[in-house]
């Protein structure tokens, strides 16, 4: 494994030079800050800093149908998606729409019996609901049969949606998606539930309503976080104001979702990535995802703690569904020499439900991008998550035509195929995959701090708290520190973790902790220097760093 240092971007010198500090300057210059004012929109997120909902292609016309649908007291169904982004966006509207006195209701797809994205089965059920507009919610821009069916009964549509677009929709269906190419909108990295804040904003303010932002971010937040967009641009501002307003949020949902999850504040963007984003995500995964959207809009606090433990519940078997897959597979690809440039594997005894949070947990265990699917029948329905630097959708692109649905975004794909394609779409993508620079799958790691062990300090740990919330397009910085020895033996916990406390050679005392590290428990013996990030020890307080990788120093 190769350490090296991150380089040094010329603006760095510049920020430096308008007084901040030297850390702070390569750190911010390393996430495309370039002057004062960069800096100062970076590291203070506000309102004022989210562009106008108008500059979106297809939101004028779409808000005009909307306020149409409320002057004719059309019904219109919202169709989500079943992960935290579609059920975060879903809750939004539906909460906007009703104080913009649009009659709406939901429709969620239920994974294990319609598979994900909008399909002609929705269209159906909105018209058996008497609706006379479909506004999606995280689907739709490779939806073109859905779309079709629905105008052909007479039902408008309106999609709104960040995968990258797959075909053609019809001309009379508006699209709503930053990544369409008629559209010039400043920051095309929204996610649905950025989009639907969006379209929230707009019509209330189109109808004359009031409508308290933060009332919308604390829910949008959640989606934008846990869908792995950049949390950079609007995306940052919605994550940080979304985080400060869930503190003290009124949602009885939210509140019993905090309580459950064990969250203390100040919340941060890790809090929804693994506490409250997996709850969310369980239901929609493994049963039924219209649980979820009742808890984020619940208004009875006791029946919001029921869904929140149900949800809980769902969470702990998804888990356990999920460590199966990813065992599974990881011997699968272990047993395979050489290793392949994309690794691509299926079974009939894995659950669709987890398959593509499983390929995520896979891609980083063997730096590849993972296809994993779940057969039913002659059917293969999974998903594939990729590394920087290689943009999956656009390489698995080409063989669309031989899978019956695809769809995604750059870095992660959902796809359906028909299991006699299996092995022939595998070679041919590591064939192609073969084509790929080495340096793409070489396995290597930037360090943007190099540190003495008495620098790792509660000071540092308050600085970096500065850069919150980290995220894709903003992580916790990584660190390099020693050299270290162990002070006593490390302390085993849970499923394979230790915890350990280790002395530098200028005397100081460091903390550590290493998420399934028992294994590798003999590269802390003698004197080593580790890469790590800087976090808040929940138990003891003050920093502990997070082993990323160690070696002998």
């Amino acid at each position: 494994m190769e350490w090296v240092a991150a380089p040094v971007p010329e603006a760095a010198a510049g920020l430096e030079r308008g007084g901040l500090p030297s850390w702070l300057a390569l750190l911010l210059a390393r996430r495309g800050v370039t002057d004062a004012a960069g800096a100062d929109r970076f590291l203070k997120p506000s309102l004022d800093q989210l562009h106008d909902p108008f500059l979106l292609a297809g939101m004028e016309e779409a808000v005009c149908r909307l306020v149409d649908a409320r002057n004719r007291g059309e019904r219109v169904a919202i169709v989500g998606d079943y992960d935290v982004d579609g059920i975060s966006a879903t809750a939004q509207l539906l909460a906007v729409f009703a104080r913009c006195g649009v009659e709406a209701t939901a429709i969620l797809p239920h994974r294990l019996r319609e598979g994900y994205g909008f399909q002609p089965v929705h269209v159906e059920r909105a018209k058996a609901l008497g609706c006379a507009l479909i506004v999606t919610a995280d689907c739709g821009s490779s939806s073109a049969a859905a779309v079709e069916a629905a105008l052909a009964t007479g039902i408008g549509v309106v999609i709104t949606d960040h995968h990258l677009p797959g075909c053609e929709l019809p001309a009379d269906a508006l699209h709503i998606n930053p990544r369409q190419a008629r559209c010039s909108y400043p920051f095309p990295d929204l996610a649905a539930a950025g989009l639907a804040l969006k379209l929230s904003l707009a019509l209330a303010g189109r109808c004359g309503k009031a409508v308290d932002p933060s009332v919308l971010l604390r829910i949008a937040c959640l989606g934008t976080i846990a869908d792995l967009v950049p949390l950079q641009g609007e995306n940052r501002v919605i994550a940080a104001l979304g985080l400060a307003a869930m503190v003290d949020t009124r949602s009885h949902g939210l509140k019993a979702l905090i309580q459950q999850s064990g969250m203390k504040p100040p919340f941060t963007a890790a809090d929804v990535g693994f506490r409250i984003g997996p709850r969310i995500n369980a239901a929609g995964r493994l049963h039924d995802p219209e649980r979820a959207l009742e808890l984020l809009m619940s208004r009875d606090p006791g029946r919001a703690l029921e869904l929140a433990l149900e949800l809980d519940g769902w969470n702990r078997e998804r888990q356990t569904t999920e460590t199966r897959v990813v065992e599974e597979a990881r011997q699968r690809f272990a047993a395979r020499s050489p290793l392949p440039p994309i690794l691509v594997e299926w079974s009939a005894d894995w659950h669709k439900g987890v398959v593509g949070v499983a390929a995520g947990r896979v891609a980083k265990d063997f730096h590849r991008p993972v296809v994993l699917l779940a057969v039913e029948g002659e059917s293969a329905t999974g998903s594939g998550r990729s590394l920087p630097g290689i943009e999956l959708h656009g390489f698995l692109s080409p063989w669309k035509e031989r899978m019956t649905r695809f769809g995604g975004h750059s870095q992660a794909v959902g796809m359906t195929a028909e299991v006699a394609r299996l092995e022939e779409l595998r070679r041919d993508w590591e064939e192609a995959g073969a084509a790929w620079p080495a340096e793409l799958l070489a396995r290597r790691y930037e360090y943007e701090l190099h540190l003495a062990p008495r620098e790792v300090s509660g000071a540092l740990l308050a600085q970096l708290a500065a850069l919150e919330p980290f995220g894709q397009g903003n992580a916790r910085p990584l660190v390099r520190t020693g050299p270290l020895r162990l002070q006593g033996e490390p302390r085993l916990f849970g499923k394979g973790h230790l915890s350990a406390r280790a002395r530098g050679e200028d005397g100081a005392a460091v903390d550590l902790v290493g998420w399934r590290w028992q294994e590798r428990l003999g590269n802390l013996r003698g004197s080593f220097e580790v890469l790590a990030c800087v976090e808040s020890d929940a138990w003891r307080g003050g920093p502990v760093l997070r082993l990323v990788d160690s070696r002998l120093a």
